[in-house]
């Protein structure tokens, strides 16, 4: 704005000197750009716009992709732990996973309501005479 006022300002002191008539300032207050001008800035900004998203999809996809490695070798680092702790102990560490699971699904079990424990070999709350 500041170069068009200038260069205005410029032509006009020229243009009126050859009238013999002395400009002192000239003030630009209302200034339009022709309709493909705005056009080319407008689509100027949605090009950045897609660029700026473009470019962080990729990092997006860096990230994922990174994560994902980090991912994968800790499970391959997971499995050889397990397979060395399996060697050393051998099935007492399978058997101890065993009891653990059991434990877990006893807890969930008797957290329900729907869930009744029965004696063994009781088939029945009630000892009713077998036909």
């Amino acid at each position: 704005r500041e170069m068009v006022s200038q260069k205005v300002s410029e032509d006009l002191v020229e243009r009126a000197k050859q009238f013999g008539v002395i400009l002192d300032d000239i003030s630009i207050t209302h200034l339009t750009f022709g309709r493909e001008f705005t056009q080319a800035v407008e689509m100027k900004q949605v090009a950045q716009q897609d660029a700026e998203k473009a470019r962080f999809l990729v990092e997006k996809a860096e990230q994922q992709k990174k994560a994902t490695v980090i991912s994968a070798e800790g499970d391959a680092e997971a499995a050889q732990l397990l397979s060395k702790a399996f060697t050393e102990a051998g099935d007492g560490l399978i058997e101890l996973r065993r009891i653990e699971a059991a434990e877990d699904i006893a807890y969930q079990l008797s957290r329900s309501r729907g869930v009744a424990y029965l004696p063994s070999g009781q088939s029945t709350l009630l000892n009713l005479p077998a036909l």
